[in-house]
C-alpha cells in the first residue's frame, strides 16, 4: 500500500481524482483532492474533494444525499492521479445524470461501446417502451412462461455445447443465454448491482471460510 507522501500534489497541493463505478466500470466524475481531503476519504471511506471553485473541502452527497461508498483508491505510475473506485447512492452529476460525462465530442464509425449495463438499458426500453419487430420485446409481451422456457432452452444449448468441448459454439451459447438471463433479470425487476452485491457477499464468506480452514 502506498503511502500518502509518495503521491505527487502539484504546486497547488491538489491530485486529479477520476471516480468510476465498481459494477459498470463507468467513468462518473473528475474531481481534485488535497491531502486533506483524501485522509477524510479514506478515513470515511466516502469521497471527499477540494472544490476549487469554492476553496473548500466536499463531501459528496452531504447535501444531495448521493454519497459515494469507495471500493479502492488506485494511483497511476506516476502518482500524480487516482482512480476512486465506488458503489454510488445516485446520481455523480449534479445535473442529475449518472455521470458527468455524457456530451460526445467523437464516435468511431466503426468500432462501438460495449457493456452489460447498456445491454441492459436497451432490453429494458425494450419492455417500457415497446418496438415492433423487435424479439425482445415479443419475450416481454408473451411474458414469464415465454421467458423461463427460453432460459430454460439456452441453457441446455449450453450444456451440449460444453460436452461436446466446442469452445466457439459454448461462448455463443453461453451469449445466448445471458441476454436471456437479463431479459428475465428486467422482468422480475433485478438490476446487474442486485447480482453484484450477491457475488460480492459469497466473496467476502469464502474468504472467511478459507480463512478458517487455514487457522484449524
Amino acid at each position: 500500500m502506498l503511502n500518502i507522501d509518495e503521491l505527487k500534489f502539484d504546486e497547488r497541493g491538489l491530485i486529479p481524482a477520476i471516480v468510476t463505478d465498481s459494477v459498470s466500470g463507468k467513468v462518473l466524475t473528475l474531481a481534485y483532492m488535497n491531502r486533506e481531503s483524501l485522509s477524510i476519504t479514506m478515513e470515511k471511506g466516502l469521497t471527499c474533494f477540494w472544490s476549487r471553485s469554492r476553496n473548500e473541502l466536499w463531501l459528496k452527497g452531504e447535501t444531495s444525499g448521493n454519497y459515494q461508498h469507495v471500493v479502492s483508491i488506485t494511483a497511476d505510475c506516476d502518482r500524480d492521479a487516482l482512480e476512486v473506485v465506488v458503489e454510488p447512492d445516485g446520481p455523480a452529476c449534479h445535473l442529475g445524470t449518472e455521470s458527468c460525462f455524457n456530451d460526445k465530442v467523437y464516435e468511431s464509425d466503426e468500432r462501438h461501446e460495449f457493456s452489460l449495463d447498456m445491454l441492459m438499458k436497451l432490453i429494458e426500453g425494450r419492455k417500457t417502451e415497446k418496438k415492433e419487430g423487435s424479439y425482445t420485446t415479443y419475450l416481454f409481451e408473451k411474458g414469464l412462461d415465454k421467458i423461463l422456457k427460453k432460459v430454460g432452452e439456452e441453457s441446455t444449448e449450453v450444456i451440449i455445447a460444453a460436452k461436446d468441448r466446442d469452445k466457439a459454439e459454448t461462448v455463443y451459447e453461453i451469449a445466448d443465454l445471458t441476454y436471456h438471463v437479463m431479459v428475465l433479470m428486467i422482468e422480475a425487476g433485478i438490476s446487474v448491482e442486485d447480482i453484484h452485491r450477491e457475488l460480492a457477499s459469497r466473496h467476502v464468506i469464502d474468504h472467511k471460510v478459507k480463512q478458517e480452514k487455514m487457522t484449524k
